[in-house]
């Protein structure tokens, strides 16, 4: 059995967890995430957590478990606490607006570029080159922040572009006469 599946996930009191028909759907007052549960494992709830286990003696349904456990754990992370992502814009005029669920972005291209936030993503910009990035679910606040990142990834010359807030951008030595 897969050494992550082996643990439970705890499940605070106020989610709500529903297991049926190959779906575990969590909920709060404000979100609800689900996630499709292969037959070959096996959930089960009772005393505010999920254990998890593969039904069949594969490789395959051995690291599914684990997967779906992993999964499960970020969904309770995320309704409880949220995910938050931070990106900076590193260039002269490279600015960001925020607008209800539109981010607007200059980034040196001779037009705006307009990013409209999917569904369970907020953003924020505390200042005109910082952009933040929250939502309960950890794959798509990951999938946004890497799609305004590819905007203008940081260019290895000068570092310009746009880059997340840990992020090390290792900056080439200049071509040399």
């Amino acid at each position: 059995m897969s050494r992550i599946a082996k643990n439970p996930v705890h499940v605070p009191a106020g989610l709500d967890v529903e297991l049926g028909a190959g779906k575990l759907v969590m909920k709060n007052k404000s979100d609800k995430l689900s996630v499709a549960v292969p037959s070959s494992i096996s959930v089960k709830f009772a005393d505010g957590q999920l254990a998890f286990s593969a039904v069949a003696n594969t490789k395959e349904a051995d690291a599914m478990s684990g997967t779906i456990r992993a999964i499960a754990a970020n969904m309770v992370k995320g309704l409880v606490e949220g995910f938050e992502k931070k990106l900076q814009l590193v260039g002269v005029g490279y600015r960001a607006q925020a607008q209800g669920s539109i981010l607007n972005l200059s980034l040196g291209f001779s037009h705006p570029v307009v990013y409209e936030m999917p569904e369970g993503v907020s953003v924020q910009t505390p200042s005109p080159t910082e952009i933040v990035l929250k939502g309960a679910n950890k794959q798509i606040v990951g999938q946004v922040a890497a799609e305004i990142r590819g905007f203008r990834p940081p260019e290895p010359y000068k570092g310009k572009g746009v880059r997340y807030l840990d992020e090390v951008v290792v900056l080439k030595e200049a071509k040399k006469k």
